[in-house]
């Protein structure tokens, strides 16, 4: 069996990742909000293509004040600015970190139960032919794999 991610992450790398990853949570707490999905759905986006168009029309509010509205914070505008570029350089970082982990829990992940699957079918086939202990395990193992009936009053719960 192929094993392409054949590695072991020490106990003590993960607790060390995991209280780095709580101290950026902590550093972050004050200067992050949650939205509600509504709350999202509502904003204007920014997206690649907005991006130079803001910084565009920042520079220009700056340089051209006098055709700011009066209702615009320059202050503020600019504050938004830097915080939106500076958070967005964050999260293509952390984008990167979420996509090589989650590809390496997936390839582990996957090892692992193909791992799983070549020992049940081996208790399976033990199982058939009576070998000791073996026919326990294999009914522990094998709800995994039975299926569960379906309600036949519509879900009502009555």
């Amino acid at each position: 069996m192929d094993n392409r991610n054949s590695i072991e992450i020490p106990e003590a790398d993960f607790q060390a990742i995991k209280a780095n990853l709580q101290n950026i949570q902590s550093l972050l707490a004050p200067y992050v909000i949650a939205l509600t999905p509504e709350q999202r759905k509502k904003l204007p986006k920014m997206s690649d293509g907005t991006e130079p168009f803001v910084d565009k029309a920042l520079d220009y509010s700056i340089n051209s004040p006098e055709f700011l509205p009066a209702f615009v914070d320059q202050a503020e505008f600019q504050k938004d600015w830097n915080n939106s570029s500076g958070l967005m350089a964050l999260i293509r970082i952390m984008a990167q970190i979420q996509d090589t982990m989650s590809d390496t829990a997936m390839q582990s992940g996957s090892s692992a139960y193909v791992s799983a699957l070549s020992y049940y079918n081996s208790v399976k086939q033990a199982a058939k032919v009576n070998a000791p202990e073996a026919k326990a395990i294999y009914e522990d193992m094998r709800k995994r794999f039975e299926k569960k009936p379906r309600s036949t009053n519509g879900g009502s719960g009555v």
